[in-house]
């Protein structure tokens, strides 16, 4: 047998000496060393150093910068990606940094892909840490600096001395400054990483993140607009409910142009008959959880000021055994045509076909007045002499009117139905401190649902934008208008009649802080919201999403977009540029209102 061969079968036998080993081969009680009680001086503080041998530069182009931590042996089982590390300046400051790599090298100079040291390995059953060096790749953040009591951060400029200590951020105040978090506003969740929330000395120990909302450095965010995107399963409906639920806080109210401080009224369409939930108070939360979230200064419960505004369909009937808000039915009155003619082009109309849909209506609502009936304009539209009379003058030709009537036809199910028309509700659909719920669930035709929900988005839109409101409730209360499933009613479709929508609610985005007029939208395909509505939205709450063209398009970092697609139920990323460096969170595990 080889001697690798006789190495390698002795592998397999006991390495202690036998009973028959000789007493030369033991050593005698005076040959042995003395044994010393011995303990290092002091107490390691942090969880390693910076070294220099591994490169240490800070440059402009953060490509360039190179900073490496080493881990001590035992710290190592506790790092992980994304964790925020703190390393001291000699003169007070700190650099504020995050995990971006993590990596084993060898600490002496020896192949240990052999089959001997894999051998060893698989028999001892671990790895001896001190045989290696484990190095977290480090990347600036901000630097921390005192400016009197105040704590305060700026772009990271200075690079740290070798062999300084570096330690894992613990602190509150240390990590919300070097993070850019706001101490106060809407409570989003806690900060986390990795799936796990931070961990802090204090009382409660999480980092709540919260949303600017006063005017101190700036427009409150809720103006700029917030998307929440998740997929199945993923909690987002959860996750919107407690956030609306803070706009519902009875301490919440905003500043007006006359001086006025008003609460916010919140309108929320609802596909799937959820929201008005938010009515009742969740029977699964305890005392010790009501506790905790008075502690952080969370809403929570159920908010009695809840209504769900239901629209009279043909015969569909809503059944809500799962709430206790109250309903009160509506219908959408024709006139409301005049301003958006759109509502009734039925299906994609080309710009020649929408044109004639115009001057149609325009004539319509001139013979009859403002209060013409859907059922008097499609009587309108069955006269022939009328029919005849633009083809022979070259104003409609045949085909075209052909078409608009065709587009224009099937919607007597939605406009004028026997139920008070939304126009004479407007003061009680729209309260300040109120939910107003439209659910849409017992709808069967996806194309009066649509007409329904753009109807009555466009109507606050257009008060919110008009110099000459017709309902100075609109225009003089501080709004949230929710859109669950925005990407039915907001998407880039090439029409005449979708160009008119996207066109509007951009309009109505750029203008939302001046407006006090917040887009709250909710959707699994964020892709395919219209990109002039979407590139105005400054808050982004991404939940598990697991396609890829979805999670590309809401257009967060590389480094968390990663994450998304293994995100759990509740876990979501959480991308506010003019609010705090993009950060991972986990939301609150239980619903703050009724959610089932």
């Amino acid at each position: 047998m080889s001697d690798l061969g006789d190495f390698t079968s002795s592998l397999s036998t006991d390495d202690a000496p036998s009973d028959t080993d000789t007493g030369a081969d033991r050593e005698s009680e005076a040959d042995r060393f003395e044994e010393s009680d011995i303990s290092p001086t002091g107490t390691d503080s942090g969880i390693g150093t910076v070294p220099a041998s591994q490169g240490l530069k800070i440059a402009e182009d953060g490509d360039d910068t190179e900073i490496q931590a080493y881990i001590t042996a035992g710290n190592r089982s506790g790092i992980r990606l994304g964790k925020y590390l703190l390393v001291p300046y000699p003169d007070g400051e700190k650099l504020f940094c995050r995990i971006t790599g993590l990596e084993y090298a060898q600490e002496f100079r020896a192949d240990d892909a052999t089959e001997i040291h894999a051998r060893r390995a698989m028999r001892n059953g671990g790895v001896e840490e001190r045989d290696y060096k484990f190095l977290a790749t480090v990347e600036p953040v901000a630097v921390l600096y005192s400016d009197g009591d105040d704590l305060k951060r700026r772009m990271a400029d200075r690079v740290p001395k070798p062999e300084t200590t570096v330690r894992e951020a613990t602190d509150v105040e240390e990590i919300k400054t070097g993070l850019k978090m706001p101490d106060d506003g809407v409570f989003m969740g806690h900060l986390a990483v990795g799936g796990e929330k931070v961990r802090t000395a204090a009382e409660p120990p999480t980092i709540d993140y919260r949303l600017k909302d006063d005017y101190e450095a700036g427009d409150p965010l809720v103006f700029r607009h917030t998307l929440v995107a998740g997929g199945t399963g993923s909690g987002k409906t959860h996750a919107a409910k407690n956030v609306l639920r803070q706009y519902l806080g009875d301490d919440r109210s905003y500043g007006m142009d006359d001086g006025r401080t008003v609460s916010p009224a919140v309108v929320q369409f609802d596909p799937q008959d959820e929201y008005a939930q938010m009515h009742d108070d969740n029977p699964a939360i305890e005392r010790d959880d009501e506790r905790a979230f008075e502690r952080e200064g969370i809403a929570h419960g159920g908010h009695d000021d809840t209504m769900a505004f239901v629209p009279k369909v043909g015969s569909s009937t809503y059944g809500a055994d799962d709430h206790h808000a109250e309903q009160v039915a509506f219908t959408i009155p024709f006139s409301m045509v005049r301003e958006n003619k759109w509502l009734v082009a039925g299906g994609d109309l080309n710009d020649n076909q929408y044109n004639a849909l115009t001057y149609l209506l325009d004539r319509f609502f001139k013979q009859h007045g403002g209060s013409g009936s859907y059922s008097q304009f499609k009587s309108f539209l069955d006269d022939p002499a009328l029919r005849e009379e633009l083809d022979e003058s070259g104003r409609v030709h045949e085909a075209t009117f052909d078409a608009v009537k065709r587009r224009a036809y099937g919607f007597d199910s939605v406009f004028d139905r026997d139920a008070p028309p939304i126009t004479d509700l407007v003061h009680r659909f729209v309260r300040p401190g109120g939910l107003s719920v439209v659910p849409t669930y017992h709808i069967n035709d996806s194309r009066a649902t649509e007409v329904i929900v753009l109807a009555l988005a466009s109507l606050l839109v257009d008060q919110k934008l008009s110099n000459d409101p017709e309902f100075d409730r609109i225009k003089e209360t501080p709004l949230v208008l929710g859109m669950d499933e925005a990407h039915n009613f907001l998407s880039g479709a090439e029409s005449a009649q979708a160009g008119k929508v996207i066109g509007k609610f951009a309009e109505a985005a750029k203008q939302g802080r001046k407006e006090r007029l917040g887009l709250f939208l909710i959707t699994q395909d964020p892709q395919d919201i219209a990109e002039p509505v979407f590139k105005q939205v400054n808050t982004k709450l991404v939940l598990n999403l697991g396609d890829e063209d979805a999670i590309s398009a809401v257009n967060i970092p590389a480094s968390l977009q990663g994450k998304v697609p293994y995100m759990e139920k509740g876990q979501m990323v959480a991308y506010s540029p003019d609010n705090s460096e993009p950060v991972e969170l986990i939301g609150l595990p239980k619903c703050l209102t009724k959610h089932e």
